[in-house]
């Protein structure tokens, strides 16, 4: 296997035009979505990357018709409740970012019990981004560190880039060093705009319920052909 990068996450894209061309509802797409996402996180396991990102719903995603949303809720409901036994015994630890209390108190207990069940899981950190906006992030990042600055906890002099960083939900995840994007859009979609600083962007025209272990062995040899400088020359 070629080099393998340590954190990738993934815009999970085209569920809804996949499943029209299927004849078939949106939400039926996303459900044909969470399966691709269970074999994907099954994979990465075997293979031995250790964080997984999925962008699960956006804050934007909100703006959607009322059905599809709370069909949507639903979905995410079921598969964090049915997986978890599967979770643990992989050794997956769920985590999720993004504006919880916006969602359905039933999707809240069940984000809240799969991680705690998988607190222990040291294989594979799977974080999944639900009501989740990275200009939200980085927001609530500076109104805090800005209290804690005007409270002495912080001096100005002492902010940097590192420390800011520890403000974000990510604090306790390195930096994705591989973005996917299925169904051939090219839009970071306010996902982990500071976090991605440095990523190698991977877009595939793949609808996201098509996206298969082959699909993403091509990703990860585009990744070992890559020359990641970060600036420096080569």
């Amino acid at each position: 296997m070629h080099t393998l990068p340590e954190h990738i996450a993934i815009i999970m894209d085209g569920n809804g035009r996949w499943a029209q061309r299927q004849g078939l509802s949106r939400l039926e797409g996303h459900r044909a979505g969470v399966d691709s996402a269970t074999e994907i996180v099954r994979y990465c396991g075997e293979l031995g990357i250790p964080y997984l990102t999925l962008y699960a719903f956006s804050s934007e995603n909100w703006k959607r018709p009322k059905d599809e949303v709370l069909g949507l809720m639903g979905i995410l409901r079921d598969y964090l409740s049915r997986d978890s036994s599967e979770l643990i015994e992989k050794g997956v630890r769920v985590k999720t970012i993004g504006s919880l209390e916006r969602l359905p108190k039933a999707l809240q207990t069940a984000i809240l019990k799969i991680c705690d069940k998988t607190q222990h899981g040291k294989k594979l950190t799977l974080t999944l981004a639900i009501s989740y906006g990275s200009r939200a992030e980085i927001t609530r990042a500076t109104q805090n560190l800005a209290r804690d600055v005007l409270n002495h906890k912080v001096a100005i002099e002492n902010i940097t880039e590192n420390l800011f960083a520890q403000y974000l939900e990510t604090r306790n995840l390195p930096d994705p060093d591989l973005w996917i994007r299925t169904s051939g859009e090219f839009r970071l979609s306010n996902f982990l705009l500071w976090q991605l600083s440095y990523a190698e962007l991977y877009m595939t025209p793949v609808f996201w319920p098509d996206f298969k272990r082959a699909d993403f062995d091509a990703a990860l040899k585009e990744f070992a052909g890559r020359q990641r400088r970060f600036g420096k020359s080569s």
